[in-house]
C-alpha cells in the first residue's frame, strides 16, 4: 500500500481524551485520490504510484499534455499529483484504483505533513529573522536596522547568505511526527496533534513518518 496521501488543510480545534484534557488539533480532509500512474523498477528505476486529488476541475483549466497523461489512465483530471512510494509490489495499487485514508493511516501512526506556508509579502529584519533592535529610548536612533553587514575597508562587499530584508513566507515547510489522533472513514477526515503549514484550504502531504 502507498505510504501516504494529498490532502486539504480544513483548520484547527481540540478534541478532548479520556481524562477529559483538551488536546489542539488539525483537521486534515485526506483523500479520496486516485492512481494516475504506476512507476516500474524495470522501466523508471524506482517502485513508486503518482496520486492524484480527486476533486472538481474544470475542463479548460487541463492542457493537452495533461488531459493525454489522464486519459491514457482512464481517470477524471485532477489539479494536484505527487508521487508516493509503496511497499510490496504485491501490495501496490494499479492505475485507476481510488485510496481512502482509512486504507493507509490509523490512530497514533506518525506523520511528515508537507505544505506552503502563509505568504506574509516584503517583511523587515525584526519581523523575518528575529532581530532585537535597539533601545527606544535616550536619544537612541536605532531602533529597526539590521547594524553591520561588512567592514568598509575589508571585505569591502557583502557576504552571500547575509541576512535581511525580504520575501517572507509562501515557501515549503514539513512538520515531522506529528501524532494521528483519530480518522474519520465515513468523512475522509485525518485529525493530527498539533498545527500543519498552510491556510485552511491549502494543500498538504502527508506521508508516514
Amino acid at each position: 500500500m502507498v505510504d501516504g496521501l494529498i490532502g486539504k488543510k480544513v483548520g484547527m480545534t481540540q478534541i478532548f481524551d479520556e481524562s477529559g484534557t483538551a488536546i489542539p488539533v488539525t483537521v486534515i480532509k485526506a483523500g479520496p485520490c486516485v492512481v494516475v500512474q504506476k512507476k516500474m523498477k524495470d522501466r523508471d528505476g524506482y517502485e513508486a504510484v503518482q496520486l492524484g486529488l480527486v476533486e472538481f476541475v474544470k475542463p479548460s483549466r487541463v492542457n493537452k499534455p495533461k488531459d493525454g497523461h489522464f486519459k491514457k489512465a482512464g481517470v477524471p483530471p485532477c489539479r494536484i499529483l505527487r508521487e508516493f512510494g509503496c511497499g510490496d509490489a504485491p501490495e501496490a495499487p494499479n492505475v485507476g484504483d481510488q485510496i481512502l485514508v482509512g486504507q493507509v493511516f490509523r490512530a497514533n501512526d506518525k506523520v511528515d505533513v508537507l505544505g506552503t506556508s502563509k505568504g506574509r509579502g516584503f517583511a523587515g529584519f525584526i519581523k523575518r529573522h528575529n532581530f532585537s533592535g535597539g533601545r527606544s529610548t535616550h536619544g537612541s536612533m536605532f531602533h529597526r536596522a539590521p547594524g553591520s553587514i561588512g567592514a568598509s575597508a575589508f571585505p569591502s562587499r557583502v557576504y552571500p547568505g547575509m541576512r535581511a530584508a525580504g520575501h517572507m513566507g509562501d515557501a515549503n515547510v514539513t512538520v515531522r511526527s506529528l501524532k494521528v489522533m483519530r480518522v474519520q472513514e465515513d468523512e475522509n477526515l485525518l485529525l493530527v496533534k498539533g498545527a500543519v503549514p498552510g491556510r485552511n484550504g491549502g494543500y498538504v502531504t502527508i506521508k508516514k513518518a
